[in-house]
């Protein structure tokens, strides 16, 4: 039996909430052109609607009230974002008049649509996969350039056209074994074990190995990178988080402990961007409030991508600063020595001496100087760590990383029943599974409790 609520009419604001000159109403399912007949009154007055044209008019509630002057299209499936037929009401942007508007539809026969429930019909119904719907997503929540051209590159399909290779490959692995097992007797002559592995070293394996290398770079654009600044009291780590700002977002004094949690905030360094955490100084404390905030600074340590360990060069590399050196040292950072206004050449040097073989930056966060120098550190070790010289055109997400690595590791359960000269039906079964597997990808055997928690993710309206 039909599921009723995939083939009923829904309805949302597509606008964000806020006031603003224009608001959109989107109305999709069997029942749009009714509901637009009913509620909506055309300045020259028309009994048909012409699909995919604007029509000036009002909207009027059922008392016979009007509640606003609209321009209204009619949209007739299938050549809509939904397959269904769709109409938009473009009203004035106060959402009280959104609201007002929105109640009158659902009491005229829709229902309000659930977070991600157009986009949804639109992967149900066929006109985009799952990945580009998930690259919708990504295109409304991109924080820069780079992770706004992975998401457009995404929505054009870019990542089931880098798939369809491997998937071909794998079916004519599988066209050959299902030959062999039809045919057992000719078992030998039609089984060419070194070439079949051959084929999928160089079109399975290799060509997920590239798909994979390019997923910490698709985090990287997408989420950012995070940047935790850290260590004792007093050293400048509010300051170098409003030097990097450009603002002053953290308060600073000549008090020791000043910051008693985390502070937070987004950055672009050349196109990639960063989450910055100012954290509270680390040190030996017998006040209740400050060891809560030195907790969330070594939480946030231990969730960080990259440290901007800060040293007062004024006071050199205390005892204080060695011990909390230790627990930063393996982890991926920049020696950051700040104050260098204040510190003569020559004892900065001997400083910087104390971390051979690590990069170390000197500053003035109080006066920004050489903070472009640490901003180009910053984009120097990044590009390097998560190799990002070379920007992809199609990345994974965690999602699909997870069903790439599957699908490799039964490739290479594959691989090993070839070299073992495995039974024809045996050798099947593997390379089906790799394929079925390959498929959660593009949401061909996707469960409908998982694509449930995808769309989940959207706001309602798309």
């Amino acid at each position: 039996m039909a599921d009723p609520r995939k083939t009923d009419t829904i309805a949302a604001v597509a606008t964000p909430p806020g006031t603003g000159g224009i608001g959109i109403i989107r109305i999709s399912g069997p029942d749009s052109l009714a509901i637009l007949h009913r509620l909506f009154r055309p300045y020259k007055r028309r009994e048909i609607f012409d699909s995919h044209k604007l029509y000036y008019g009002t909207v009027v509630s059922s008392e016979g009230h009007i509640i606003d002057e609209v321009l209204a299209t009619y949209m007739r499936g299938p050549a809509t974002y939904t397959r269904e037929d769709v109409v938009e009401l473009h009203s004035h942007g106060s959402w009280l008049v959104l609201q007002t508007l929105l109640a009158e539809i659902l009491r005229a026969g829709a229902r309000a649509a659930d977070p991600g429930e157009f986009t949804k019909r639109a992967f149900l119904a066929g006109r985009i996969d799952l990945t580009q719907a998930e690259a919708v997503i990504d295109l409304l929540q991109a924080r820069t350039t780079g992770g706004l051209r992975l998401a457009a590159e995404q929505m054009q399909g870019r990542l089931a056209a880098e798939l369809e290779p491997v998937q071909k490959a794998l079916a004519r692995i599988l066209a050959v074994v299902e030959v062999a097992i039809d045919f057992p007797d000719d078992d030998v002559e039609i089984l060419d074990n070194h070439q079949l592995l051959e084929s999928l070293q160089t079109e399975v394996l290799n060509r997920l190995d590239r798909l994979l290398s390019f997923a910490d770079r698709g985090k990287v654009m997408r989420e950012g990178v995070r940047v935790v600044i850290a260590g004792r009291p007093n050293v400048g780590k509010s300051s170098l988080l409003n030097a990097l700002l450009q603002q002053e977002r953290a308060l600073v004094t000549e008090v020791p402990g000043t910051t008693r949690d985390t502070i937070e905030e987004m950055i672009s360094v050349q196109g990639i961007p960063l989450h910055l955490v100012d954290t509270a100084g680390i040190h030996e404390h017998g006040d209740l409030v400050e060891g809560l905030g030195i907790e969330r600074a070594l939480a946030a340590l231990d969730h960080a991508d990259l440290v901007l360990f800060l040293v007062d060069a004024k006071k050199g590399f205390t005892p204080s600063d060695e011990e909390l050196y230790k627990r930063i040292s393996g982890r991926r950072h920049i020696v950051v020595l700040n104050k260098k206004d204040l510190v003569k050449k020559n004892d900065l040097e001997a400083l910087s001496g104390q971390f051979p073989h690590r990069r170390v930056v000197t500053i003035s966060a109080r006066t920004g100087e050489n903070i472009t120098a640490l901003q180009d550190a910053l984009y120097t070790v990044l590009t390097a760590e998560f190799d990002l010289r070379e920007r992809p055109s199609c990345a994974p997400n965690v999602r699909h990383q997870a069903i790439l690595e599957k699908t490799r590791t039964s490739c290479l359960r594959l691989a090993r029943a070839l070299r073992n000269g495995a039974p024809a039906d045996l050798v099947a079964v593997e390379v089906q599974d790799a394929l079925d597997i390959m498929g959660d990808i593009v949401g061909l055997t996707t469960p409908e409790d998982v694509l449930d928690i995808i769309f989940a993710e959207f706001c309602i309206g798309k």
